[in-house]
C-alpha cells in the first residue's frame, strides 16, 4: 500500500471500531465521540478494560498487533461481563465482531474494578503463554535476535554452529515490513517447510495482490552507531529474489519481501562513499590496504605440494589451525590464512605452498558480469560504493553497476533507447541515490558468496550487528565434545583474543535465582 492508502485503509478501521464500540464507552462512563478519535480511542479503551496505557505502542507494531489486537478484543468483552468460554471463542473467531452484538444486542453492564486474575488454570496459562510470546516477538523484533552461523564464510571470526544475538539497536531496529507473519521464525515454517508469511512473490501480481497490500513501507528507528569499515553485519541477501543462486545475469525472477530475504552474515569492507580495488586478494580502500581488527583472519586456498607423501589432514589441522581442505593431485588443497602457509612451509615433507589466485586480467564471473572488466574474485574494481545523496553520470557503458539499484532497489522504471536512458519516461544524464549502499565479503575469500557476486547491500536490507556468541557446537565432535567451551558467553567484536565470560553468566543466574526465592518466601 502506499501511504494514502494505509491512512484511508486506518480510517475505515477505526469507523469500524466506533461504530462497535461507542455504546460501550458511553456504559463505562465516556463520550460516544472518543471511540472515534485514532490512538486517543485506544488511550481510553486502555482505561475502559483495566490495562496499561503502553499496551496502545504493541496495538500498533506490526505482527505483535496480530497477537495483541485479539487480546483487546477479549479485555474488551470480559470488561462488561462476558468471561466464559464460549464468549472469549466468539469474540476471536469472529474476529472482534462479537463485540457488535454486546454493543447492541445486549444491556450488559460495565464491570469498572474487574479482577484481571483469570478464573481457571487453563486461563492463566494462556494469557502467560501471550504475554510471554508477545513479549519475545518485541525482544526479537526490535532488540535481539538469535541467529546462527550456517556457513564458513567467516571462519576464525565466526564458526559454523556458533549461535549469536544480533542487536537490532546498534543500526536502528527496523520495523517489520510484512504484516502478516508468524512470530520467531524468518521465511519458512518449521516442520511443514512452507512460508511463514502471507505473500504472492508472482513478479507480475507484486502490486495488484490483495495480501501484498498489507506490506508496510521501510522504517527503522534511530540507531546509535552507524556502519563501518570491517564491521560484521546481518543483512537480508539482495539476491534471493533468483531461483538460481549460482547465476546472478537476471533481474529478477520473483518477487520477495526484503525482511523475508535469506540472511546472511559477512563483514562490511567498504562502506557508502568508498572507491574499493581488490589487489591478488587483498581489499583497498581509498587506495589503501584495509587493516583488518586482529580478530578477523582472512583465508584463501592454497595447494600444498608434498610430492605424493601422505600427511594425517588430522595433524595438520591441530597443529596448523586450518578447518577446511581435502587430498589433491600430489598434495592437498587447504583454506588457510597467510600466517599458516607461512607455518607449513616449514613442514619437512611440503615441497611448497602456492596461494591459488586468479591472476589480475583473467575474466571472472563476478558483478557486474561485464566481460571488458576482466575482474575476477582476487582482482576487481576499482567500484564506487554509491552514497546516500550522491550524484553520478549514468551512461550505457556504466549502467550495469547501478541498474539493479535504481530498479530493484530504489524502485524506479528505467528504459533504454539507443545510447539514450529513460527514467520514469524522463531522459536522464545523472542520478541522485536515495540510500547507502555496503561492500559485504566473507573473510574466507575463496569460499565466500558474496558481493563479488551480487553487488551492492542496500541499507534498507540491513539486519544488525552481531554481539555475542552465546553457543557454539562442532558438529564433528561427539557428547559433550560438541560444546565449544572457550567460545560460550564471548563478544564478537574487540580487541585480542575472545575471553568467555560463561561462568561470570552461571554465577549471576545463581544469584538471580536465590534471589528471587528469597523474594517470593519474604514476600509470603
Amino acid at each position: 500500500m502506499t501511504f494514502s492508502q494505509w491512512l484511508i485503509f486506518l480510517l475505515v478501521v477505526q469507523v469500524i471500531h466506533f461504530a462497535g464500540t461507542y455504546k460501550l464507552y458511553q456504559r463505562a462512563g465516556r463520550k460516544a465521540w472518543e471511540a472515534l478519535v485514532p490512538v486517543y480511542n485506544a488511550v481510553v479503551l486502555m482505561k475502559i478494560i483495566n490495562r496499561p496505557k503502553w499496551w496502545v505502542v504493541l496495538l500498533f507494531l506490526p505482527v505483535i498487533n496480530l497477537a495483541m489486537i485479539p487480546i483487546v478484543w477479549v479485555e474488551t468483552i470480559r470488561s462488561f461481563g462476558k468471561n466464559s468460554m464460549k464468549d472469549t471463542y466468539l469474540g476471536v473467531l469472529t474476529l472482534g465482531f462479537y463485540i457488535y452484538y454486546v454493543n447492541y444486542a445486549t444491556d450488559a453492564a460495565y464491570i469498572p474494578n474487574r479482577s484481571l486474575k483469570p478464573t481457571t488454570a487453563i486461563g492463566e496459562w494462556t494469557n502467560s503463554i501471550l504475554f510471554a510470546v508477545v513479549a519475545a516477538t518485541f525482544v526479537h523484533m526490535y532488540i535481539m535476535q538469535p541467529f546462527v552461523i550456517p556457513s564458513s564464510s567467516l571462519e576464525k571470526s565466526l564458526l559454523v554452529g556458533d549461535f549469536l544475538f544480533v542487536s537490532k539497536f546498534h543500526y536502528g531496529a527496523r520495523v517489520p515490513m510484512t504484516t502478516i507473519a508468524a512470530p520467531f521464525v524468518h521465511d519458512t515454517l518449521p516442520v511443514v517447510g512452507s512460508k511463514s508469511y502471507v505473500f504472492d512473490d508472482d513478479y507480475e501480481k507484486r502490486e495488484t495482490s490483495f495480501w501484498n497490500s498489507f506490506q508496510l513501507p521501510y522504517l527503522r528507528l534511530p540507531g546509535f552507531q552507524k556502519i563501518k569499515n570491517n564491521d560484521i553485519v546481518v543483512f537480508n541477501q539482495p539476491a534471493d529474489t533468483l531461483k538460481d543462486m549460482n547465476n546472478f545475469h537476471p533481474d529478477r525472477n520473483y518477487y520477495k519481501p526484503i525482511d523475508k530475504k535469506t540472511n546472511l552474515v559477512k563483514r562490511c569492507v567498504g562502506i557508502a562513499g568508498d572507491t574499493l580495488e581488490i589487489k591478488n586478494g587483498y581489499v583497498f580502500i581509498n587506495g589503501k590496504q584495509t587493516q583488518l581488527p586482529e580478530r578477523a583472519k582472512p583465508q584463501y586456498g592454497f595447494y600444498v605440494d608434498t610430492d605424493n607423501q601422505q600427511i594425517p589432514l588430522g595433524a595438520l589441522k591441530e597443529r596448523y589451525g586450518f578447518r577446511e581442505g581435502g587430498s589433491y593431485k600430489n598434495g592437498y588443497y587447504l583454506t588457510l590464512t597467510d600466517e599458516e602457509a607461512a607455518r607449513l612451509k616449514e613442514h619437512p615433507l611440503v615441497k611448497s605452498v602456492e596461494k591459488q589466485l586468479v591472476l589480475d586480467g583473467v575474466k571472472g564471473e563476478v558483478f557486474p558480469y561485464i566481460d571488458s572488466l576482466q575482474w575476477n574474485r582476487d582482482n576487481y574494481g576499482p567500484i564506487y560504493i554509491p552514497e546516500e545523496g550522491a550524484t553520478i553520470d549514468i551512461t550505457k557503458a556504466n549502467l550495469p553497476f547501478y541498474k539493479r539499484i535504481i530498479t530493484e532497489y530504489e524502485h524506479n522504471n528505467l528504459t533504454t533507447a539507443g545510447n539514450d536512458i529513460f527514467i520514469n519516461g524522463k531522459k536522464a544524464t545523472t542520478y541522485t541515490f536515495k540510500q547507502n549502499y555496503y561492500w559485504m565479503m566473507g573473510d574466507n575469500r575463496h569460499n565466500s558468496l558474496d558481493a563479488r557476486m551480487w553487488g551492492y547491500v542496500p541499507f534498507d536490507h540491513v539486519v544488525g550487528k552481531p554481539v555475542f556468541i552465546f553457543m557454539s557446537f562442532e558438529k564433528n565432535a561427539q557428547g559433550f565434545d560438541k560444546i565449544r567451551w572457550d567460545r560460550l558467553f564471548t563478544t564478537v567484536g574487540g580487541s585480542g583474543k575472545p575471553v568467555s565470560y560463561f561462568w561470570y553468566a552461571v554465577v549471576i543466574g545463581v544469584l538471580i535465582y536465590i534471589g528471587s526465592k528469597y523474594y517470593k518466601k519474604k514476600k509470603a
